[in-house]
C-alpha cells in the first residue's frame, strides 16, 4: 500500500459538533475521530469478535494476513482507484484482528496499549479502535494521543483528492460545543448553498430547524440540530436562524458536495517598505498543489518582498504539500535540506524516504483537472522572513511549515494565537470502507527540534476577527501583522466582544480529519 502521510487530526466524543479545544472531551462534540461518516456502519454479533485473544507477539503481518477481509464487502468500482473494491469476505474478528495487528506494528506508542483490551467485548470495529491507544496523560494532564480517529474511506477520499465534502460551504468559528454555545460564520464558500443563501463571516447561528442552537442540551434536540448540520444526503434541506447585527436571518439550504478551494485568497498589499503578499491558505490537500504554485507566481511576478501567509484555519493535511509551501517561501536556500524528519517507533525500519526534503519541483498529485506535472518547478519568493497568521486551528502540517522554516533559520513571527500542537503524524489505513488514522510518526525538523505538543506560541497575541473579511488590511491579525513587520513592536489591542470570541478553531461542518500530516511510505 501507498498512501499519503498526515500529521494532523480532531478528537471525536458522543457526538458531532467541535468547539474551542481541538483535543477537548467535547459532551456535544465529534470531529475527525472516532466516527466520522462511518461511526456504526457495521454491526455484527458479539459472538462474531469471540474466542481466545491472540498473543499479539503472533499476529505476524495485519496487511498480507487481514488486510480487506470484511464482514461486509463492497462491491462495484472504487471511483478514486478505477478498480474493483478490494474487499473480501470475512469476519468482524478479522477486523479486529487487523486492527489489533497493525496497531502492534506500527502505532508509535504500541507498548502502552492497555492488555485488557478484549476483541470478545466489541460489536463493531470502529469502538475497538478508539481504545487501541495510549490511555497516558502528559504532566498537565493532557491526554498524550488527542489525535486518534477514523473517517469514511468514500468521505476521506473525496476531501483529500478532490477537496470536496458534503454540507453548506461553511467554516464555523465555535467558542464552545456546550450550552450556552455561539457558532459564527468564519468562512462561506464560492457558489456554495451558504452563499447562495447570503450568509457573511461573523453570522451568529441562533437556530437550526427550530431548535434553540444556543441553549439546548436533551439529546433530541442535540440529535436534530447535529442532523441539520452535518447531513448525510445530497439535496436535504435544513432551515437556520442566524443573528447578524440587530438583524436576524432567516434560511434554508440544500446540502451538497461542495468543493472548497484550498487558497482562498491571494493580493498584494502596499506598504511603507514596498509591497506584501497575502495568502490565505485553507488545506494541504492535493488540489493544493496547483493553487499553490499559481498563487505563488501571482506574487512573484508583482515582486512582492514580504509575506504574510494566513493558516488560521488550516488543520493540516500532506506533508509534501506542505515543504512544497515551505520551497516556495524560502527559495533555493532551502533546496534539498530536510523538511522534516518522521522519527517511528522501534519495530519501523529506518528508511531514506523517512526525510522529507524541501523541494524544488512538483510532486504531481494527481487531482484531476489543473494536475500539476510531476517534476514542474516550483515558483519561489526566496525569503528569509514570513509572518503566518494562527489559531488554535492551526495545526499539524501547518504547524510543520513554521518548524521546517525556522530549522533551516528562516524568520517566521506568528501572530494570532498559541497553535493546536500536533507534532505528529499518521498514514490513512483504508479497510473494509472505513479509513483509519493512528499516530505513527513524531517529525522534527532539521535541528532534531519537534518538541510543540504545546503548540507554537504567537509573537504578537491577536484574538480572530470576524467584525471583516479575511484579506481586509484592517482584520486585526493582518493588521497587526503588517505593522509588526513594519515596527518589530506588537500593537496595542482593542478587542471588540466579538474578536475577543473568536480566538478558536475551524470547526468542521462534518466529522473530519483537522489536523493531519500524511506522508507517502509504502507498505
Amino acid at each position: 500500500m501507498n498512501s499519503p502521510t498526515f500529521q494532523h487530526g480532531r478528537l471525536a466524543t458522543s457526538l458531532r459538533l467541535i468547539g474551542t479545544g481541538l483535543i477537548a472531551a467535547l459532551t456535544l462534540a465529534a470531529c475527525g475521530g472516532g466516527g466520522g461518516g462511518s461511526v456504526g456502519t457495521m454491526t455484527s454479533s458479539p459472538q462474531a469478535s469471540g474466542g481466545a485473544e491472540p498473543d499479539v507477539a503472533t499476529l505476524g503481518d495485519a496487511f498480507n494476513t487481514y488486510w480487506n477481509l470484511c464482514a461486509k464487502p463492497r462491491s462495484g468500482i472504487d471511483p478514486y482507484t478505477g478498480k474493483a473494491y478490494p474487499d473480501k469476505q470475512g469476519t468482524l474478528r478479522d477486523e479486529l484482528t487487523f486492527l489489533r495487528a497493525w496497531t502492534h506494528q506500527n502505532y508509535l506508542w504500541y507498548n502502552e496499549i492497555p492488555a485488557t483490551i478484549r476483541m470478545a467485548d466489541y460489536t463493531n470495529p470502529i469502538d475497538y479502535f478508539n481504545r487501541l491507544k495510549t490511555p497516558a496523560v502528559t504532566a498537565s494532564g493532557t491526554p498524550k494521543d488527542q489525535f486518534h480517529f477514523t473517517y469514511d474511506s468514500a468521505d476521506w477520499d473525496k476531501r483529500t483528492n478532490s477537496g470536496i465534502e458534503l454540507g453548506y460551504g461553511i467554516t464555523w468559528s465555535s467558542a464552545g460545543s456546550t450550552a450556552p454555545r455561539t457558532w459564527n460564520v468564519a468562512i462561506v464558500e464560492p457558489g456554495s448553498p451558504a452563499a447562495a443563501a447570503g450568509l457573511r463571516r461573523g453570522d451568529q447561528l441562533t437556530l437550526v430547524d427550530g431548535v434553540d442552537f444556543v441553549n439546548a442540551s436533551d439529546a433530541a434536540s442535540v440529535n436534530r440540530i447535529n442532523d441539520a448540520l452535518f447531513p448525510d444526503t445530497p439535496g436535504e434541506s435544513h432551515s437556520f436562524s442566524l443573528r447578524r447585527g440587530a438583524a436576524n436571518v432567516a434560511v434554508v439550504m440544500p446540502a451538497q458536495d461542495v468543493t472548497a478551494l484550498s487558497v482562498k485568497g491571494t493580493k498584494v498589499i502596499d506598504t511603507a517598505g514596498g509591497k506584501v503578499g497575502y495568502l490565505s491558505f485553507e488545506n494541504h490537500n492535493a488540489v493544493a498543489e496547483r493553487q499553490l504554485i499559481d498563487a505563488f507566481t501571482t506574487l512573484k511576478n508583482a515582486n512582492v518582498n514580504g509575506l504574510v501567509l494566513d493558516m488560521r484555519y488550516n488543520g493540516g493535511g500532506l506533508l509534501h504539500v506542505a515543504a512544497e509551501l515551505g520551497y516556495m517561501i524560502a527559495g533555493p536556500v532551502s533546496t534539498g535540506r530536510v523538511f522534516e524528519r518522521l522519527q517511528y517507533n522501534d519495530k519501523t525500519p529506518v528508511d531514506p524516504g523517512d526525510t522529507i526534503a524541501f523541494p524544488a519541483t512538483a510532486v504531481g498529485f494527481s487531482a484531476g483537472p489543473g494536475t500539476v506535472p510531476k517534476g514542474t518547478a516550483l515558483p519561489t519568493l526566496g525569503l528569509n522572513r514570513v509572518t503566518i497568521l494562527t489559531t488554535d486551528g492551526t495545526c499539524s502540517a501547518s504547524e510543520a511549515v513554521i518548524n521546517a522554516l525556522r530549522g533551516i533559520d528562516v524568520q517566521v513571527d506568528v501572530i494570532g494565537a498559541q497553535t493546536c500542537g500536533k507534532p505528529y503524524g499518521f498514514t490513512p489505513v483504508p479497510n473494509c470502507g472505513t479509513t483509519y488514522f493512528s499516530i505513527e510518526f513524531k517529525g522534527v525538523n532539521a535541528k532534531g527540534f519537534g518538541d510543540y505538543s504545546d503548540g507554537f506560541a504567537p509573537t504578537c497575541a491577536v484574538a480572530d476577527d470576524l467584525t471583516r473579511d479575511l484579506g481586509d488590511p484592517n482584520e486585526a491579525l493582518l493588521s497587526t501583522a503588517l505593522s509588526y513587520r513594519a515596527s518589530g513592536v506588537c500593537p496595542a489591542q482593542n478587542r471588540t466582544s466579538a474578536q475577543a470570541m473568536a480566538i478558536t478553531v475551524r470547526t468542521a461542518v462534518r466529522p473530519h480529519v483537522s489536523q493531519i500530516a500524511i506522508h507517502n511510505r509504502a507498505r
